[in-house]
């Protein structure tokens, strides 16, 4: 018995849910959203909350219940108030700044970073040491931060690089003599 699955979706004001056979599309202040569930699980709108329930009680069926209800709890969150990640860059000279659709990271390699903006992702820089993404699909925005993560992950001698703001380095200590 999946204890995520059994609870049920609140529908916020302003969010409209369109459910047709195992298509389901969400839309609010935002933007728009659309997935397609898979066929182990049913899902309903029963008066302004979406259900989601296994098909059988096959072993399948219960391992995507949970799943597939924290998904549609996903878009029906983006849709109406969006997910942000931040990143910290710390080291002399690391920079970041955003030109239109592409922003530029200067890490301490010998060229820039270029990396481009996907679409439906909005990146914003309030300091040269901050970078802020944003947008409605939540794997996206996480997906996205990683990857710009990853051009210089955190070094555990100095702390050097880019890490998210919530995140803590686990420092070493140094050569001894």
């Amino acid at each position: 018995m999946s204890r995520i699955g059994m609870n049920p979706i609140p529908i916020p004001d302003g969010v409209e849910v369109e459910l047709t056979g195992q298509q389901i599309a969400v839309s609010g202040k935002n933007g728009k959203l659309n997935m397609v569930l898979v066929d182990d699980v049913i899902a309903e709108i029963v008066d302004s909350k979406i259900t989601v329930n296994p098909r059988d009680d096959s072993n399948r069926a219960r391992t995507m219940w949970g799943m597939q209800r924290t998904l549609v709890s996903n878009m029906v969150t983006g849709v109406s108030a969006g997910f942000a990640k931040s990143l910290e860059i710390n080291g002399v000279g690391y920079r970041a700044a955003v030109n239109g659709k592409i922003l530029n990271l200067q890490l301490g390699y010998s060229h820039e970073i270029i990396y481009p903006i996907p679409e439906g992702i909005d990146i914003a820089c309030e300091r040269p040491t901050a970078i802020h993404i944003s947008g409605i699909d939540k794997q996206k925005v996480g997906q996205v931060a990683a990857e710009i993560r990853a051009k210089r992950p955190p070094e555990p001698y100095k702390g050097k690089g880019i890490k998210y703001a919530d995140e803590l380095i686990q420092r070493k200590e140094g050569k001894k003599k």
